[in-house]
């Protein structure tokens, strides 16, 4: 190798090694760590920190959305975080530059203020399907043969049986009627079937029960289901609420149920179930003051069910809306949740978020949780049936809502970020200031 290549070589192990020093510098971490968005509400501060012997010049695109504190003349010491201080909702850059050149850029994001009331009743669920819900196939004795008109119509377990011959059905009570009219008749019966997203529509030739006189359609049908589960929110300018943190499915067919109405009540749990590993427990309650109604239920969707709410269950810890955390504001460490283990009473238990789990778009199970309070541990072993849907709070702020047990640890289980929940409940959290505007 001669003296020009040799020197080659060496310059290049140099860059090389200096190329690695750099990239695995504590500033350079730092740098490549800072975050690209952040997104803020009206009223709160964010902290960017780089701890770098610098000073550097700060510039922001839109002064009114967000404004940099403690920069004197733009100027700010990078040894010292920086304060992000929000102003009306809206984007802008916030834009680091040393010595006249641009090292970062942040987006940020202001969003209207936006706080709740966190839950933790017990509440009973009282849900009305979308017309009649197929759970099942039955045999009919008819002419000394036994059928099921609807099995041989290739009506399936889970479909919702909208309409019969047009009309639109709204309870059980009027399927028998209607059957039983045409098959006097002598007329097929159309049938509009909702099988998940698809409508379809299929014809029955009823058969005559021998026994009752009657016509039958050879289905197990049911209209409407009912359990208890955890308030998680109340939105008091809105009145929207959201509860449970998953979805309800029934219990036969596992599908979820297609909401065609219903209410929450106030219930009180009796007693509880404590879990053992591979067995989950679960919390008794029964059903209190039926004929009040504290709201309606619109929704039923995979983050739990939602409508509006005309008073608050009694027994709150606060009735003071706090601040709700976005899902990148959520942190690993000590956090509480707010859920009845006897009575109504609602009280507060403390809780570690193990795991956080990024997601940019709406999933279930961002959380993974672990209870560490004697007292909720001692009396049910974790967490437990019934429980779906108790606010989880962190430094102040409503940051989810523990949804799943793990079956072989009843102490850990998971939850949802209280965006998606928000979501669906239609809190629009960035065009909130919108739909206030709207309203009024």
């Amino acid at each position: 190798m001669n003296t020009r290549n040799k020197q080659k070589t060496i310059i290049g192990c140099i860059v090389f090694v200096l190329a690695l020093l750099t990239f695995s510098s504590a500033p350079f971490q730092q740098f490549a760590s800072f975050p690209e968005k952040i997104r803020m509400f009206q009223g709160s501060l964010t902290e960017l920190s780089l701890t770098m012997p610098v000073t550097a010049t700060v510039e922001t695109s839109d002064p009114d959305v967000v404004h940099v504190a403690a920069a004197a003349d733009q100027q700010v010491d990078l040894r010292h975080p920086l304060t992000i201080q929000p102003g009306h909702p809206g984007d802008a850059k916030v834009m680091l530059k040393v010595a006249n050149i641009p090292v970062k850029t942040v987006d940020v994001e202001v969003l209207p203020d936006l706080k709740v009331i966190p839950g933790g009743q017990s509440i009973g669920v009282q849900l009305q399907t979308v017309g009649v819900l197929v759970v099942g196939h039955h045999l009919v004795e008819s002419g000394g043969q036994k059928i099921s008109p609807g099995e041989q119509a290739n009506v399936k377990v889970g479909d919702m049986i909208t309409r019969i011959n047009g009309t639109e059905i709204k309870g059980m009570s009027q399927v028998g009627k209607l059957i039983n009219e045409s098959g006097r008749n002598g007329k097929k019966v159309e049938l509009t079937l909702l099988r998940g997203k698809q409508t379809l529509k299929t014809e029955i030739v009823p058969a005559l029960d021998a026994k009752e006189n009657m016509y039958r359609m050879g289905l197990y049908i049911r209209d409407s289901a009912a359990g208890v589960g955890t308030l998680t929110f109340y939105e008091p300018q809105s009145t929207k609420y959201g509860a449970l943190g998953h979805v309800i499915s029934d219990v036969d067919t596992g599908k979820p149920i297609t909401v065609g109405g219903g209410h929450v009540i106030q219930s009180s749990v009796t007693s509880i179930e404590k879990g053992e590993s591979g067995a989950p427990g679960e919390k008794f309650a029964i059903f209190k003051n039926e004929r009040v109604k504290l709201g309606s239920i619109e929704k039923n969707t995979p983050f739990g069910i939602f409508g509006a709410m005309r008073q608050l269950p009694e027994n709150t810890i606060g009735k003071e809306p706090i601040p709700v955390g976005l899902s990148e504001q959520v942190k690993p460490g000590p956090a509480e949740i707010y859920t009845v283990v006897d009575g109504q009473k609602v009280e507060k238990f403390k809780i570690e978020i193990v795991n956080v789990i990024p997601q940019k778009y709406p999933a279930t199970k961002g959380l993974i949780l672990k209870v560490t309070d004697p007292v909720l541990l001692k009396k049910t072993g974790g967490i437990v049936q019934g429980m779906s849907g108790s606010p989880i709070i962190q430094d102040g702020k409503l940051v989810g809502a523990v949804t799943h047990v793990f079956v072989n640890d009843p102490t850990s289980g998971y939850g949802t970020y209280i965006e998606w929940m928000l979501q669906d409940a239609g809190i629009d959290i960035r065009n909130r200031s919108e739909q206030q505007s709207r309203a009024s």
